[in-house]
């Protein structure tokens, strides 16, 4: 039995014309004389590069875009934080408004219950004076009442006519 390795040992006695790696070679060696011919390997060599360049210029772009990108994260993370600031600000000036409004609204409603219980002293100042005057009114006509009724039952008319007659002397001096 012979081994499959014999004839290829055996090839290396035979001339070059007649072993079928050469003609393998030969065709082959031909093709590529007729690539370099045809600038074949130019054209693959300038596609390579023109697709290294738009490579290199995707990711000169990607570069930009990324600063672009962080530039605009840092300033709409600027604008987050003065927003946050001015959100602060807002409450902050909210919550003085409303302890102010608060204290004058305390201090308003201090005025009006002053002003009320004022009020309310004052019509009760004057209620009272009204009923004193009342009181004394009252008080004068039941002492007039009385005495005229004294004067009318125990007067006689001498006394009469002299009291009356004193009243005008009193009376024409108070006009004059």
């Amino acid at each position: 039995m012979t081994s499959p390795m014999l004839p290829i040992l055996a090839a290396k006695d035979v001339p070059f014309y007649q072993d079928s790696t050469f003609w393998v070679l030969v065709p082959l060696l031909i093709f590529f004389a007729f690539l370099i011919y045809k600038g074949v390997f130019r054209s693959v060599g300038k596609t390579l590069d023109a697709r290294a360049d738009a490579i290199r210029d995707e990711l000169d772009e990607a570069r930009r875009l990324r600063e672009e990108a962080q530039k605009l994260h840092a300033n709409y993370q600027r604008k987050q934080a003065e927003a946050e600031a001015q959100a602060v600000e807002i409450v902050e000036k909210a919550r003085r408004d409303a302890e102010a409004m608060a204290a004058k609204s305390r201090s308003d409603l201090a005025e009006r219950l002053e002003r009320r219980a004022a009020q309310a002293e004052a019509k009760i100042a004057s209620a009272e004076a009204q009923a004193l005057a009342e009181v004394k009114a009252r008080a004068a006509d039941r002492a007039v009442d009385t005495a005229e009724a004294l004067l009318r039952s125990e007067m006689t008319a001498a006394d009469k006519s002299k009291l009356f007659k004193a009243g005008l002397s009193q009376l024409g001096g108070a006009l004059n």
